[in-house]
């Protein structure tokens, strides 16, 4: 094999293993870690203590009810922050010297958005578990923007923990035609929707 083919060989190669890294790399870019939220079914465990390990329901307050601890508020975490939440919680209260918990979801509580107004498919839509999902991400769900729609203006509204609502007001036009000030890669935290968020496309003013 001659020097010119032994380098073509090699960059053949390199494109072969390069290409699927690189899919590996868009898919870690819609991964989401799961935050914990009310009704969940938690599976509680903790390394030898089976008799401190448990399964329940996040309550309507956001927490557990724990062998020996009580109500661990647990709303709003990701698994791996509860599991740090939840050995504090035996190791501040001298029940356990170095607790090992792992904490698994059973069984999810329902998960939905809403949108409505100069959609073509106005309604709920259930959100992905474990992956991020855009007001973009939505639109585009819902059949797009119809002919009369201001996407310039399009408002999310969302439920606070404490009960009070944010509206945000997001150029979703400029993120389908990839310009403006937003990001448009996904990831700005007021472009991902959570449970609940309700999602309002104006019509144009003529």
């Amino acid at each position: 094999m001659t020097t010119f083919a032994r380098l073509l060989a090699l960059a053949a190669l390199v494109l072969a293993w390069g290409s699927p890294l690189r899919a590996d790399e868009k898919a870690a870019e819609k991964t989401l870690a799961y935050r914990i939220r009310s009704t969940d079914k938690l599976s509680i465990r903790i390394f030898q203590e089976d008799d401190l390990s448990t399964v329940c329901r996040v309550d309507a307050k956001g927490t557990v009810n724990l062998p020996l601890v009580g109500e661990i508020r647990v709303y709003g975490q990701t698994l791996s922050e509860a599991e740090r939440t939840i050995e504090a919680a035996y190791k501040d209260g001298r029940y356990l010297r170095k607790p090992a918990v792992t904490v698994t979801v059973d069984e999810y509580a329902p998960r939905e958005v809403s949108i409505q107004g100069q959609v073509k498919n106005p309604g709920r839509y259930p959100l992905p578990v474990e992956s991020t999902f855009s007001v973009l991400d939505l639109v585009t769900k819902a059949g797009g923007f119809t002919d009369t729609a201001q996407g310039t203006a399009v408002r999310l509204t969302r439920i606070l923990p404490d009960g009070g609502t944010k509206v945000i007001t997001i150029d979703v036009e400029s993120l389908i035609k990839g310009k403006g000030n937003v990001r448009t890669n996904g990831t700005d935290s007021s472009l991902l929707l959570e449970p609940d968020d309700i999602v309002y496309v104006p019509e144009r003013i003529i």
